[in-house]
């Protein structure tokens, strides 16, 4: 017997709703059938899964202005596998980024000192708010995987003497290495493993607002092969690397750093601010040995609601899956009414987060970004192994993986102006067919004996 749990998006007043295969739109007698088939013999990586930022904001306005009932239960809905949407996949920034409330580092020093020996290094300021909701994100979902980026090192470190601009100085590459030892160290006493780190968040930019770093790649080979990695082994750090971690339209930098500290990195790390998705399958095939992640997207008000801004995520979240990456991490968990709260001196911020917390009225708004990723998390587990599909018709996008449990999750999304039959096939053996309407997306779970 199959067993078949479906979710649906059709508008804005429809979002992530389950159906049943006899809720499904009746295909169109007029109209050809589209062909979308599953090959389960045909495999390629394997999720670590779906997630989003606790940044300093998101994570204040989750623990300090939501109610504890409210609290509990976006806590639920984000992270429990079976009453939420399950995301498994936190990357956080290691010290102060654009969505803070204020500049910090794990090591701030006044004007002048340095402290080479890491003696006043303190991760103090994350235990206020971010690593009891990584706690108890963890609680909800124990296969959680945790990765740090930093967006500057401490102001000291740096040719600029601030988190703003500026490069690491030589001198302190070996020192800046014991500052992330330090971090994954502290952060094990309070029960979170780091799964992977990035040396820099998006080295390639320098904002003049906000804390940021250029390390060009060749500085990030150096820094990752003869600093960070032989600390990591020196402590028995078992935590990946990922190099670049920045946007699509610069494969030259990947290609540089896998080239010139190869052994040492375990795999690149992605954005979508430039460029195209396939650009991750370009690398991937020149160094298959090494992973591939996406580790920042972020909606906002420059892409226009609903059709657009909903569709992006799907659209661009199926070929990032479709491009090999293991992970796919949006922004800001949570931003309030404000769209902050950011940096003094940030300006105007139109960055969307998963849920608006506004700070006034602590109402709770579940965006876009939060159905849009339900529509992969929930049904996409970790460990799943991605399998082929293929369709009839390019605007019926797809993606689909085989879970550990045995069941198959495929994700489709038409793409065209028109609603669209849509028969889906698997072994052979022909499973679903429905009517699927423009810019509609369906996530389908199947369990059972789907065999001709």
């Amino acid at each position: 017997m199959l067993n078949i749990t479906i979710y649906q998006s059709n508008g804005e007043e429809e979002l992530f709703v389950k159906k049943t295969v006899q809720q499904l739109s009746s295909v169109s007698p007029k109209a050809k059938m589209n062909t979308v088939t599953i090959d389960e013999d045909q495999t390629y990586q394997e999720m670590d899964g779906f997630g989003a930022s606790f940044t300093d904001s998101s994570a204040f306005l989750i623990h300090q202005i939501l109610e504890p009932e409210q609290r509990a239960e976006l806590m639920t809905n984000l992270f429990d596998p079976k009453d939420g949407i399950g995301l498994s996949v936190l990357r956080n920034p290691m010290g102060a980024s654009d969505y803070a409330r204020d500049f910090y580092s794990y090591n701030d020093l006044p004007a002048g000192e340095t402290d080479v020996e890491l003696e006043r290094f303190s991760i103090a300021h994350d235990e206020e708010d971010i690593i009891p909701l990584l706690q108890e994100a963890i609680r909800l979902n124990p296969e959680i995987k945790l990765m740090g980026s930093p967006w500057s090192p401490p102001g000291w470190m740096k040719t600029s003497e601030s988190m703003i601009g500026g490069e690491l100085k030589q001198q302190y590459y070996s020192v800046y290495a014991g500052y992330f030892v330090r971090y994954i160290q502290a952060y094990a006493v309070s029960g979170l493993p780091i799964y992977a780190v990035t040396p820099q968040n998006e080295a390639l930019y320098s904002p003049g607002h906000y804390p940021g770093m250029i390390m060009l790649p060749e500085a990030q080979s150096e820094f990752i092969k003869n600093h960070l990695k032989p600390q990591f082994v020196k402590h028995n750090i078992d935590t990946k690397i990922f190099c670049y971690d920045h946007n699509w339209d610069e494969p030259d930098y990947p290609r540089t750093v896998l080239k010139q500290a190869n052994a040492e990195v375990d795999g690149v790390a992605w954005h979508w601010y430039g460029g195209m998705p396939s650009t991750q399958s370009e690398v991937f095939d020149a160094f298959p040995d090494k992973e591939v992640h996406f580790t920042e997207g972020s909606g906002g008000e420059w892409i226009p609601p609903f059709e657009q801004a909903f569709s992006n995520v799907i659209r661009t979240g199926i070929e990032i899956l479709r491009n090999y990456s293991k992970s796919l991490v949006l922004w800001n968990m949570a931003l309030d009414e404000k769209n902050g709260p950011t940096v003094p001196g940030f300006g105007n911020s139109t960055c969307r987060g998963i849920v608006t917390i506004n700070q006034q009225t602590k109402e709770l708004t579940y965006t876009l970004d939060y159905y849009a990723l339900a529509h992969f998390s929930k049904c996409i587990r970790p460990k799943a192994l991605r399998i082929a599909s293929s369709s009839s018709n390019d605007l019926i996008r797809s993606v689909a993986f085989k879970n550990t449990d045995g069941s198959m999750a495929i994700v489709l999304f038409n793409d065209g102006q028109e609603s669209e039959n849509v028969a889906l096939k698997l072994q052979g053996a022909d499973i679903l067919s429905f009517q699927l309407e423009s810019k509609s997306v369906i996530s389908i779970m199947m369990q059972g004996d789907y065999s001709a």
